[in-house]
């Protein structure tokens, strides 16, 4: 199994969804930087379950920080930070560990591994993304400090689609106060209906998460193999229940002509700009100054109450599963300040060695 991500900002998450806790290692933080705890809690309290569009599964996440922090600053150790697993129940899990269930890792661990932590998911359960988001919040609050800005929102819920242009001002206001992530508030209320539907019919819905990263200087990235969409996309499927990722224009460039399809250059202030930004911020798998731009599109939950076809693996006997427990009607809402902070991770350590020579 892999656990750990990046090379100078290194990460490794541990921790089970039905187990003790769920914690996160940040190696490669430099000495001295100051760090606003309440930051990595506000982003915690972004991700956590609750709430009518979301898991019934009710915890704190409240951070701990077990080393690595003094005073609010970084002392150069590893930060370890974790959250506990308090709101268990994994009797549902017990009762079907020989039925795996459609489109869950179940049957596929059960092969390779053999023997492992079914409860919940064990470490396939999209609570492992807490993990990630205690870490990225670590590594956005450094690049807020260098001017470098992580936006993520739902564009897409089910067939409901933003259609209008969203600005960063529309995001950063408007997100917060939708309860489906969503920029666009006509929209959010369609979306919520959406949900609701698939939820009332024992049914999950699919969405896409679109980020901008914004402020990432020219010039980041090393091709080939760690080119900028080489490493988010590694990360971004990380993330559980993530099914494609495209930049930029992504797969309508498909339908496009090259005269469309490549952004013009013009000088403002001294800078060497695009008209358009068909290319996502990224030439070459390097970073050209404008905002990195990417779409995450996520599968619908798994978990539905509904009657599925599956086998049990000890008699090797087709049957039917009905799945009881607490689950997202749409992972899509919650899957945004994941890949918010996912794409932190990547940004940092892409530019670590720039903050470094910063301080």
């Amino acid at each position: 199994m892999s656990f750990t991500f990046g090379k100078n900002f290194r990460v490794t998450v541990f921790g089970e969804s039905h187990g003790d806790s769920i914690g996160v290692v940040v190696e490669g933080s430099l000495s001295g930087m100051k760090i606003d705890l309440s930051f990595i809690q506000k982003e915690l309290d972004r991700r956590k379950p609750g709430g009518v569009f979301t898991s019934r599964r009710k915890e704190r996440d409240k951070v701990e920080i077990l080393s690595g922090i003094f005073n609010g600053k970084t002392t150069g150790a590893p930060v370890t930070m974790r959250i506990k697993n308090e709101d268990i129940d994994s009797e549902p899990y017990d009762m079907i560990k020989d039925t795996p269930r459609p489109g869950h890792a179940d049957l596929t661990a059960h092969y390779k591994y053999g023997f492992y932590d079914h409860r919940g998911g064990g470490i396939f359960s999209g609570r492992v993304t807490a993990a990630i988001v205690m870490a990225g919040a670590l590594a956005k609050e450094i690049l807020l400090q260098n001017e470098i800005k992580i936006l993520a929102h739902v564009i897409q819920i089910g067939d409901i689609r933003v259609s209008k242009e969203i600005s960063d001002e529309d995001i950063e206001r408007n997100v917060p106060i939708s309860n489906v992530n969503c920029a666009d508030l006509d929209v959010s209320k369609r979306m919520e209906e959406e949900v609701l539907r698939a939820k009332k019919d024992g049914d999950s819905v699919g969405g896409i998460v679109e980020c901008r990263v914004i402020g990432v200087p020219i010039g980041i990235g090393d091709p080939i193999f760690d080119s900028i969409e080489s490493v988010l996309s590694h990360m971004i499927f990380s993330i559980p229940g993530v099914k494609g990722i495209e930049f930029g224009s992504g797969f309508s460039s498909a339908s496009m002509k090259g005269f469309q399809h490549n952004d013009p250059f013009f000088i403002r202030n001294g800078k060497i700009l695009t008209l358009t930004n068909n290319s996502g911020g990224i030439l070459g798998g390097i970073s050209n100054g404008m905002p990195i731009v990417f779409r995450v599109a996520m599968k619908p939950t798994s978990s539905i109450m509904k009657k599925q076809r599956t086998v049990n693996i000890k008699k090797m006997e087709e049957c039917e599963i009905y799945l009881r427990g607490r689950h997202d009607p749409c992972i899509a809402i919650r899957a945004v300040p994941v890949i918010e902070n996912a794409a932190s991770i990547v940004i940092a350590d892409l530019i670590w060695d720039k903050i470094y020579k910063s301080l």
